[in-house]
């Protein structure tokens, strides 16, 4: 793969497994600065050995992660991004106020900032309750409004709709493409096609740890040879 000048970052050729079991095949795309990339598959497809590894969180048999052309050191990658985990539940002992009030002093972020993603995300009724007593949903948006608080140019979630309802996560929905719309760009991994189809502007497409496709809906629906339909019916064909 050649860099162009929208290119954020260039994934080439990554591989994992794990004993016998191949996790990822030789999976390359690129990243476009200020887009919301969608990473897409069935469970067991790879997805999060995928952004972990993007990460640096877990090593790599075989791959680099590219950064306007240059590889991207594991040290350096948590500068260019910040990572959000599914089923994580940090500092469940502690209030989400204080949690929050933490990570904004981490980031260097001012309070009215802080206060507008609580008030984005509705967390006002949880400010005073410890992490681990909260729902599955307001779980979801404490991990979101984290997220939202950090300040690295490329935000990577997995999973950022889980839990939520519909009215909740077309509001989450929202302040995504506000936040891509303020200069920062998105790799979510998103299990429900229909999900991913309301906020994505291309699609990865990963099963069995190797890459289907990867476009716009329109060009991965010539890719599948259908002339219309959505992911789901994209995703048909190309298996």
């Amino acid at each position: 793969m050649t860099a162009s000048s929208s290119e954020y970052l260039q994934i080439n050729n990554i591989s994992k497994h794990y004993g016998d079991i191949q996790a990822l095949k030789d999976v390359s795309f690129d990243i476009r600065q200020t887009e919301i990339l969608g990473l897409i598959g069935p469970n067991g497809s790879g997805k999060t050995t995928l952004l972990e590894g993007i990460a640096g969180l877990i090593p790599l048999n075989s791959g680099t992660v590219l950064h306007h052309g240059k590889i991207l050191s594991v040290p350096h990658r948590k500068q260019q991004m910040f990572y959000l985990p599914d089923g994580i539940m940090p500092y469940s002992e502690l209030p989400v106020s204080r949690v929050l009030e933490f990570f904004s002093r981490l980031f260097g972020v001012q309070a009215h900032r802080m206060n507008t993603v609580i008030t984005q995300l509705g967390l006002e009724p949880t400010l005073g309750k410890k992490v681990k007593a909260l729902s599955k949903g307001f779980n979801r948006r404490y991990l979101l409004a984290v997220a939202l608080l950090s300040t690295q140019p490329l935000l990577i979630l997995d999973e950022p709709f889980d839990g939520l309802d519909l009215r909740q996560m077309l509001g989450v929905i929202d302040i995504l493409k506000q936040t891509s719309s303020r200069g920062r760009t998105l790799l979510l991994s998103i299990h429900q096609l229909a999900d991913a189809q309301r906020i994505c502007d291309r699609f990865i497409l990963l099963d069995g740890g190797k890459l289907l496709g990867m476009g716009t809906l329109e060009a991965l629906r010539t890719k599948a040879g259908i002339t219309e339909g959505g992911l789901e019916e994209v995703f048909l064909a190309l298996t």
